[in-house]
């Protein structure tokens, strides 16, 4: 079993970073493929980012390719998401997952993670 727990959501202004944390339970937190998601009010969750059990291979969306980040630091049990840039869309409710699988079109998904955190709230003012 795995628990999640994110942190670092805020009210900022458009421009603005942000770094989110999920600090993870569990002493097989290595072996896990870490994500993040996002789920907008009306919209459906949707993938944001995620990185491999050795940080080697990361996959992001094309909508925050080059602003956002996602990093883990496994001696801690922790994943990060950097987000740069923010804009209003980007507004939405976080999620920090964790899966089995490695392979890239299995990991954008989020049918495909068995545990999640319960949300960091990220609010972007224009």
């Amino acid at each position: 079993q795995v628990q999640l727990v994110e942190s670092g959501g805020g009210l900022v202004e458009a421009g603005a970073s942000l770094r989110l944390s999920c600090a993870t339970s569990g002493r097989t937190f290595n072996r896990y493929t870490m994500g993040w998601f996002r789920q907008a009010p009306g919209k459906e969750r949707e993938f944001v980012a995620t990185i491999s059990w050795s940080g080697g291979t990361t996959y992001y969306a094309d909508s925050v390719k080059g602003r956002f980040t996602i990093s883990r630091d496994n001696a801690k049990n922790t994943v990060y998401l950097q987000m740069n840039s923010l804009k209003p869309e980007d507004t939405a409710v976080y999620y920090c997952a964790a899966t089995n699988y490695q392979v890239r079109t299995v990991v954008m998904s989020a049918n495909n993670y068995a545990y999640w955190g319960q949300g960091t709230q990220v609010t972007v003012s224009s």
